[in-house]
């Protein structure tokens, strides 16, 4: 069913010309999500729910906003993935593009009575592929093939403080995305519209959804935080509705986050933290729906990626180590998003990578200017299987990854 959106010509103009600046073709870290927004979440493996990571943080948490002052901040991701697939018989072959710059933005204003009003906006780039060789073309269909998805967030963030220590958020959302894919004519027999399937160029979607999270103080140097992002409706893909299932829908899937840190009462200059996240990427059929199944492409239960619901554990710290140095560190594990049945449409989407490593830190330049770098690698992990086109060849596709983030925040 197509939805539609109050408002949608201005805000597709809106969101179209922000999604040019602020969003780049990229694939993300914990299937097509990045591992933290902030600089300095990312430098503790994506960390942010319990802990505070700036205003771009707010990201992970929108009840941090009480706990910064007027201030704004920009940011810079430079992102490395790179991709293969093997095809017994075919041979190896790699993704092209593998650079991609990922910008972000914030502000927080405080209010009269103590409450926080953030503006951020940030991309994620979801898929990416780019083979020169159409391995699906049978010899026939010529080169290239790959998918590119690309999302740019429009968050407007308020937090208010209440007693014993609690806060509180809410964050209406917009999203934009822009989608195309090259090469998949050779599944024109799997679509219920091969018209609609590939090579239709750019495709646009806009949608909405809400952010609340909660962050209590516990005592002790304990902190305790929530979140919870509703799945964000999008409009449906017109120009692929023969490849995702309901005829082009391709709505943002749910995330529900909760955590804690703590701040030894011991040596106050560290802070730990720990938390989980459940990404609900199975309630979403276009990503869900195993392939192939008995309905065709684009069908109301046609097939999908066959993506599970993903859960990620996150440690991390951090060691003020002086009044201008503070460093970062952290760990992050994810479950696999998916099986060896799956693997051949995942070609064009391999979020194989589980165990991420990071390291980060921040130097207080004066009393209003910090900057802040990290550096992220998601390791090298492989997809096995058979291709689902004939059910005998072997097939296996993998990814590592390697991010340089760097921001410059200001304060008033």
């Amino acid at each position: 069913m197509t939805r539609q959106f109050a408002g949608r010509r201005p805000l597709g103009v809106l969101a179209t010309t922000s999604l040019v600046l602020f969003a780049a073709p990229a694939v993300a870290t914990t299937g097509y999500f990045s591992n933290g927004t902030s600089v300095e979440s990312k430098g503790m493996a994506g960390s942010g729910v319990a802990i505070g990571t700036g205003v771009m943080g707010l990201t992970a948490n929108p009840a941090m906003g009480t706990r910064y002052p007027d201030q704004a901040g920009a940011c810079l991701s430079l992102f490395s993935p790179k991709r293969s697939t093997t095809i017994t018989g075919m041979g190896t072959f790699d993704s092209d593009k593998e650079f991609f710059p990922v910008p972000c933005g914030s502000g927080n204003f405080r209010l009269e009575n103590g409450s926080t009003l953030g503006v951020l906006m940030y991309g994620n780039g979801g898929m990416n592929t780019e083979y020169q060789t159409n391995f699906f073309g049978g010899g026939v269909i010529p080169g290239p093939l790959g998918v590119n998805l690309e999302q740019l967030f429009i968050q407007v963030n308020y937090a208010t403080d209440l007693d014993n220590g609690l806060s509180l958020g809410f964050a209406p959302i917009i999203a934009a995305q822009r989608f195309s894919a090259t090469g998949l004519a050779g599944f024109g027999g799997f679509s219920a519209d091969a018209t609609a399937l590939s090579d239709n160029g750019d495709d646009w979607s806009f949608g909405a959804g809400a952010m609340v999270g909660a962050v209590i103080n516990a005592g002790n140097g304990f902190t305790f935080g929530a979140s919870y992002r509703s799945r964000i409706y999008m409009e449906p893909f017109e120009k692929y509705s023969g490849l995702f299932a309901e005829g082009g829908d391709f709505d943002i899937p749910a995330t529900a986050k909760v955590g804690l840190s703590y701040t030894p009462q011991s040596n106050a200059a560290w802070t730990l933290t720990a938390e989980w996240e459940r990404i609900f990427y199975s309630k979403v059929a276009a990503l869900g729906n195993p392939f192939p199944t008995a309905s065709p492409l684009g069908a109301a239960d046609g097939p999908g990626f066959g993506w599970d619901d993903m859960d990620v554990i996150r440690i991390g710290a951090e060691y003020r180590a002086s009044d201008k140095w503070t460093v970062r560190g952290g760990v992050s594990y994810n479950t696999m998003f998916t099986d060896s049945s799956q693997v051949t449409l995942n070609t064009l989407a391999p979020a194989t990578p589980q165990w991420h490593a990071t390291i980060g830190g921040t130097m207080r330049i004066n009393d209003r200017r910090e900057f802040h770098v990290s550096y992220s690698h998601a390791f090298d992990n492989s997809l096995s299987g058979v291709m689902a086109l004939d059910g005998v060849t072997p097939i296996s596709t993998q990814m590592s990854q390697d991010e340089l983030s760097v921001a410059m925040t200001w304060k008033w």
